[in-house]
C-alpha cells in the first residue's frame, strides 16, 4: 500500500521499497488511481461496425460489419499530434475526433457465407497463440422436425460453424461444423475455453464436445461426453446389440413355427441403444443420487422409505433433465448444470429448479451433486469464487474482482444476504450465474473495487448491454477522502433529444490503458453514438 496518493511520491516510493511477496501486480495497479481517462470525445466519426471487445491482452479490438458477414480487427494506438500553442492543454486538432486517430485497421476478412451470419455476441480469445474463435450460423428454426436422438422442444440451426483464426494476420486456421444442431452462442454461453481445451455443448443432442487447440492452429477432437462417457462405450454397446439381434432373430424363427392367431400376441421390438438405455451421463447421475440417498440411512427399512420419497417419486423428473450449461473447473473436472427443457432454451430460467453436477472426465464419475438452493454449494461459491471465474492462465484475468478476493465485494454480498427475506431464494439468485460464461468479464483496473467505487447497476465488468442513463457514471476513489476520479457519459454530450425511445449502451474498456469506448443505441438499431474516453 502506498502511503501517498501523489503519483510522483508513489514512483519514488516504489524505487526505495519492494512489494510484499505476491503483491507486486496489485501494488502496480494502485497507479491507476492517478492514471484515469480525463477527457471524452463525443460522437466520434467511426465506421458503422458492431464493436465487440478488446482482447484480454489489449492488442486487438474486435468488431464486425453491420451486415454480420465480415470480421474487422483494429490495433489500439494512441492519439499523437503537435501544437504551437503555449497552453498547457491546447485544443485538440479536428482530426482527433476521428476513430482512426486511436485505432488502426489491420485487416477485414469475410467469415460468413451467403446464408450465414456472424454471431456478434460470441468471441473467445486464446492469448498464448493470439488465436480467436468465432462462430457463424444460419437462422434458428423453432419448430424443427423431430430427429433421432434430439431433445424435443429444443430449436435447430441448420449449420453452425466455429472458425479458428490467427489474429496477427487474419488467416483462418481451422473450422468445425455442426449440422442441424443447437449451441447457445449468446455471450459464449454454450462454449467454454480452459487453456488449450474447448468444450462445446450441443443442447439439441445433449453432447459435450471436448476439443484441443493445438499450437499449429488445428482443432482436434478429444472426446465427447453425453450418450457415451468412455471411449469404448460405443464399441461395447454395439457388440451387445449384435448379440441381442441374433437372439431376437432366433426367437422370431421359433415363434413363426408356432400356431398363433395374433390377437393376443405381443409385438417384440428390436432393442437398440436409442430406446433401451438412458445416456451414459444420465445413468451416472441417477446412480450417484441413488447411492447418496442409500448412504444417508443406516437402517434398511428407513433406506427403502427414503428411496421411495426422494428417488423413485422424482425418478421421471431426474430422467427428463437436460444439460443447460457447462464449464471447466480444471483440466479434469466439469461443472454441469441440469434443468428442464424450458430452462435450457428460455431467456429467464431463474424460477425453474436446477441441479449442479461436478463430473470427473478421467474416471467418468460424478463427484458431487447439488440443488440450486444448496447452502454448501453457496458457501463454496462465496469463499472460492475465483475458482469458478478464472478460466485461463492469462495474467490479465487473474485480477477480476470477486467476493473471494475483494473485501468491498464481500461486504456488498453480505449486505444483500442480510437484506434478503428468504435465504433459500437468495442462494438460488446467487447460483443462477453458475456455471460462469467464459471470458465474460473485463480485466480493466477501473473495475477493481479495491480502487474505485461505481454504480454496478449502470456499469460493471460483466460483458452485457445495459440501459443507458443520461447522467454520467462516476468513478470514486476508495482512498480517503474518496474523491471523484473520472466520469463516463455515454451518448451525445448534450443528451438525447428523444427521451421516449429506450436506449441501451455497452462499454469496452482496454485491459491496461486509460482508454474506453462507450456505445449508445436504441433498440431499433439506428447508427450508434460512439464516445472515446482517454487520458490526455
Amino acid at each position: 500500500m502506498f502511503s501517498s496518493g501523489n503519483v510522483t511520491c508513489r514512483v519514488f516510493e516504489r524505487q526505495i521499497r519492494s512489494s510484499p511477496p505476491g503483491a507486486s501486480v496489485n501494488r502496480a495497479r494502485k497507479f491507476y488511481e492517478n492514471l484515469v481517462p480525463s477527457q471524452t470525445l463525443y460522437d466520434v466519426e467511426c465506421p458503422d461496425h458492431c464493436f465487440r471487445k478488446f482482447t484480454e491482452d489489449g492488442l486487438f479490438l474486435i468488431s464486425f460489419s453491420r451486415n454480420h458477414q465480415e470480421l474487422v480487427v483494429y490495433r489500439p494506438s494512441w492519439l499523437t499530434y503537435t501544437s504551437d500553442s503555449d497552453d498547457t492543454l491546447p485544443p485538440l486538432p479536428r482530426r482527433a475526433s476521428r476513430f482512426d486517430s486511436f485505432f488502426t485497421q489491420l485487416y477485414s476478412v469475410n467469415l460468413a457465407s451467403a446464408n450465414e451470419l456472424i454471431c456478434k455476441d460470441f468471441f473467445l480469445y486464446f492469448p498464448s497463440r493470439r488465436f480467436g474463435l468465432f462462430a457463424t450460423s444460419t437462422a434458428q428454426i423453432h419448430d424443427s422436425a423431430p430427429s433421432p436422438g434430439a431433445v424435443p422442444g429444443v430449436p435447430s440451426i441448420d449449420k453452425i460453424t466455429f472458425v479458428l483464426l490467427r489474429l496477427d494476420d487474419g488467416v483462418v486456421l481451422d473450422e468445425r461444423v455442426f449440422l442441424h444442431d443447437f449451441v447457445n452462442l449468446a455471450y459464449n454461453m454454450g462454449v467454454f475455453m480452459y487453456d488449450d481445451l474447448l468444450a462445446i455443448l450441443s443442447l439439441r443432442y445433449q453432447k459435450i464436445h471436448l476439443l484441443q487447440i493445438r499450437d499449429s492452429g488445428h482443432l482436434v477432437d478429444a472426446r465427447a461426453i453425453g450418450y457415451f462417457c468412455r471411449e469404448d462405450d460405443e464399441l461395447f454397446l454395439n457388440s451387445n446389440s449384435q448379440a441381442m439381434m441374433m437372439t431376437t432373430t432366433q426367437d422370431k424363427n421359433k415363434q413363426q413355427n408356432r400356431e398363433d392367431d395374433g390377437e393376443n400376441g405381443l409385438r417384440h421390438t428390436q432393442p437398440s441403444a436409442e430406446n433401451s438405455f438412458l445416456s451414459g451421463i444420465k445413468q451416472r447421475l441417477l446412480s450417484f443420487i441413488f447411492r447418496e440417498i442409500w448412504n444417508e440411512e443406516p437402517d434398511n427399512t428407513m433406506r427403502v422409505q427414503s428411496l421411495k420419497k426422494k428417488f423413485y417419486f422424482h425418478f421421471q423428473d431426474y430422467v427428463d433433465l437436460i444439460i443447460w450449461k457447462v464449464q471447466f473447473l480444471d483440466r479434469h473436472h466439469l461443472l454441469i448444470k441440469f434443468g428442464s427443457v424450458d430452462g435450457g432454451v428460455g431467456r429467464n430460467a431463474d424460477h425453474l429448479p436446477a441441479f449442479f453436477v461436478v463430473y470427473n472426465m478421467e474416471t467418468t464419475d460424478i463427484v458431487a451433486f447439488y440443488q440450486n438452493s444448496a447452502e454448501d454449494l453457496y458457501q463454496l461459491f462465496e469463499q472460492f469464487s475465483d475458482h469458478f471465474t478464472v478460466s485461463s492462465s492469462s495474467p490479465f484475468m487473474n485480477f477480476v474482482t470477486s467476493h473471494s478476493n475483494s473485501v468491498h465485494a464481500l461486504e456488498q454480498l453480505k449486505y444483500l444476504k442480510n437484506k434478503s427475506n428468504s435465504f433459500s431464494q437468495f442462494v438460488k439468485k446467487m447460483l443462477v450465474s453458475l456455471p460462469f460464461s467464459c471470458q465474460s468479464q473485463s480485466p480493466s483496473p477501473y473495475f477493481d473495487q479495491s480502487l474505485f467505487r461505481f454504480d454496478e447497476k449502470l456499469i460493471s465488468a460483466a460483458d452485457r448491454h445495459r440501459q443507458s442513463s443520461d447522467n454520467p457514471i462516476k468513478f470514486i476513489s476508495r482512498r480517503k477522502p474518496e474523491t471523484l476520479k473520472f466520469k463516463i457519459k455515454p451518448g451525445p454530450e448534450c443528451g438525447s433529444a428523444d427521451g421516449r425511445s429506450k436506449k441501451i449502451c455497452s462499454f469496452l474498456f482496454h485491459p491496461h490503458l486509460p482508454l474506453a469506448i462507450s456505445i449508445q443505441q436504441t433498440l431499433f438499431m439506428p447508427p450508434s453514438v460512439v464516445n472515446i474516453h482517454f487520458r490526455r
